[in-house]
């Protein structure tokens, strides 16, 4: 198997990790692409021999979509069954990117500040409402990036599984 297969299945695979905590990269896709690359270019089989098939292939992009989909509704979920307005959910992704640049407690301090702001400011919530909404604003984003790590660390072992 080609060197450069190798490196741009295992560097989708890193970035994939990284994307799957950082907002902006899209983890499970490009660790997908990773699997991808190695299923069109690669060769690679596993352990016993067996290379990547289209069936294994497909699977995964499923649960790729299903991720992806989840990570985008279950925050929102999780701060309206605490309560939470619309307001919280915006407040809680600026919040994230604003934390970004002081990882990883500004991503977690930056999502609760953000809801919690919003509620308190936009949606005129008293301060223990304003709270519940942030700390669900908050269980959701924790819910999301583990079901991507998941995903993603599952995609990237699978990739040096099939680079033998």
């Amino acid at each position: 198997m080609s060197i450069v297969i190798i490196i741009l299945a295992v560097l989708a695979g890193i970035i994939g990790i990284a994307g799957s905590i950082l907002p902006g990269l899209p983890g499970p896709p490009v660790s997908w692409a990773g699997l991808l690359i190695l299923y069109l270019w690669g060769n690679g089989t596993n352990g016993a021999g067996d290379p990547i098939s289209t069936k294994f292939l497909l699977i995964w992009l499923a649960i790729t979509i299903v991720v992806c989909v989840v990570d985008y509704v279950v925050p929102a979920y999780f701060t309206r069954i605490t309560g939470g307005s619309k307001a919280a959910g915006r407040g809680a992704i600026i919040g994230l990117i604003v934390g970004m640049f002081v990882p990883p407690v500004g991503i977690i301090l930056g999502t609760l500040g953000g809801a919690f702001l919003a509620e308190y400011l936009v949606a005129r919530k008293d301060g223990w409402e304003s709270s519940k909404s942030a700390i669900g604003a908050l269980l959701g984003f924790f819910f999301g990036t583990g079901i991507k790590l998941i995903a993603s660390g599952l995609m990237m072992y699978h990739i040096i599984v099939f680079i033998r």
